[in-house]
């Protein structure tokens, strides 16, 4: 079988005013024709840079990348341009901004093949092809508001496959959704790739991605650090010269080692053991909660509804300070509107919001956005950050507006494991890393009240634990009431409340 992605000694360093940061170092990988890659790697490693790399929408600092025989870092932009609209097919994590509002799901589809010259009869018909294939022949008129995230995701990903490419890139096409519709987006995915005999790269941090991979590579700082067939059993761990050891950051983060660690041979085991934690560091588990907590927010029989369809019907919750509350469910199910209700960013059609004794559905625009400033943290879906300005000028940015002490910005960043990113412009982080700053922002003034959309959606299993751990942290030490819409098993664990919807 011939090779139709060959990679060699490949680096991408971005060049900023606060140096030089190096997203690839080296990475090297082949994929042959018609296979299935799976890359998994942890937050800022550098998977997303090298789909980009792939796809023609970056070029490597040093290296070569040869992708069905052609070397794109050579090409002129023409014919980069055409490599793009007849070679590749690409999903993007944000499915939603791929998807025209005003159009159909048959016309999303067929899109790209009218911009190639296909007539309408061969776009409805190539259409309506892929749509039976994924299962939503019966939504073939629907416009995405009427689609689940799910559906949303099956039918963008339809929409990259349509001009039939030979190259298929998916980047995260799940961080969105719920497990029930990864999985059936997983399914799509792999019946799709196989019908069209495509080659896919499929760069994730969901480990059921695997589920359709002839392989799976692990990128650790910008290179390969392992390689394994399509099951995900135990992680191996590569033994360097010298005999050092990069144990998975994850096994670190549920061990509670930290900075030093001992180990000890049992028979042809290695044991590594970690430290006791410092007296003046905490674990969560000894941050118990108070036997009183008081309640932070309430909805009384809240209903919102947007046309015909109804997402909160009569809504009854109550959300207590030092609780961590965990909002789940499947896609479409209300989560975002609940939160967004919470936070006065959407008014209800019925039923009242209160919030500190206040009913903030009574309050004006202006003074939701004033209550909001003084008492509601908010980390949504993206990040909204200033992209010019450093992780650590965004999270001062976000304490100078509310009239609070600047040098409280550092700690909630190092907290997040952005320590060594704090000076680095959010324009050169990576999506993870752009949410970790977003979460930070959000802690630095210590709300009463935190509202978190998806936080974890977009970060590694080491991450993931650690912002979790931090939810429970805020929650036990300033008396928060935090209450966060997920997916994420990780975090579903470590919660003390789970309100479930749909």
């Amino acid at each position: 079988m011939s090779e139709a992605i060959d990679v060699r000694d490949v680096f991408r360093v971005h060049q900023t005013a606060e140096g030089d940061a190096a997203a690839l170092q080296g990475l090297s990988l082949t994929v042959r024709e018609g296979e299935t890659v799976t890359v998994l790697g942890p937050s800022g490693s550098g998977k997303s840079t090298f789909l980009r790399i792939l796809a023609g929408l970056d070029r490597p600092s040093a290296g070569t990348v040869r992708v069905f025989g052609t070397e794109l870092a050579k090409l002129p932009a023409r014919d980069v341009a055409r490599y793009r609209t007849h070679t590749v097919g690409y999903a993007d994590q944000h499915y939603a901004r791929a998807l025209a509002p005003e159009l159909t799901a048959r016309e999303l589809v067929g899109l790209e093949l009218g911009l190639a010259g296909a007539t309408p009869a061969e776009r409805d018909r190539r259409a309506d092809e892929l749509l039976e294939r994924v299962g939503l022949a019966d939504k073939r008129a629907a416009r995405p508001a009427e689609l689940s995230g799910g559906e949303q995701q099956r039918v963008a990903v339809a929409a990259s496959l349509a001009h039939r490419p030979k190259l298929f890139l998916a980047d995260e096409p799940t961080g969105e959704l719920d497990a029930e519709s990864a999985r059936l987006v997983y399914g799509t995915i792999g019946e799709l790739i196989r019908t069209e005999r495509c080659t896919a790269v499929i760069v994730s941090h969901d480990p059921e991605s695997a589920s359709i991979a002839d392989r799976v590579i692990r990128i650790r700082d910008g290179r390969v650090s392992e390689e394994s067939g399509g099951s995900l059993r135990e992680e191996s761990i590569v033994v360097g010269r010298g005999g050092w050891l990069r144990l998975p950051e994850e096994l670190l983060r549920r061990s509670g080692i930290r900075t030093h660690a001992s180990a000890r041979l049992e028979g042809r085991d290695i044991v590594v053991s970690g430290e006791e934690p410092a007296e003046n560091a905490p674990t969560v588990e000894a941050l118990e909660r108070p036997r009183e907590a008081r309640p932070v927010a309430a909805l009384r029989r809240v209903s919102k509804g947007y046309g015909a369809r109804t997402v909160l019907d009569g809504l009854a919750a109550m959300f207590a300070s030092s609780t961590l509350t965990v909002v789940t469910g499947p896609s479409g199910s209300g989560k975002t509107t609940l939160l967004h209700v919470l936070a006065g960013l959407e008014l209800p059609d019925a039923g009242e919001v209160d919030v500190l004794g206040t009913d903030v559905a009574q309050l004006d625009r202006t003074g939701r956005a004033e209550f909001r400033r003084d008492h509601v943290g908010y980390v949504g879906q993206q990040p909204g950050l200033v992209p010019a300005l450093s992780a650590l000028e965004n999270v001062e940015l976000a304490l100078a507006l509310r009239g609070l002490p600047q040098d409280a910005a550092r700690e909630p960043l190092v907290a997040v494991g952005l320590e060594d990113r704090i000076e680095q412009r959010v324009a050169r982080l990576s999506t993870g890393e752009r949410g970790r700053v977003a979460i930070a922002r959000a802690l630095a003034p210590r709300p009463e009240l935190l509202l978190a959309d998806e936080p974890t959606s977009r970060l590694d299993q080491a991450n993931a634990i650690a912002v979790g751990t931090l939810f429970v942290r805020l929650a036990r030490e300033y008396g928060a009431a935090v209450v966060c819409a997920t997916h994420d098993p990780l975090l579903i664990e470590q919660a003390d409340e789970t309100l479930r919807l749909g």
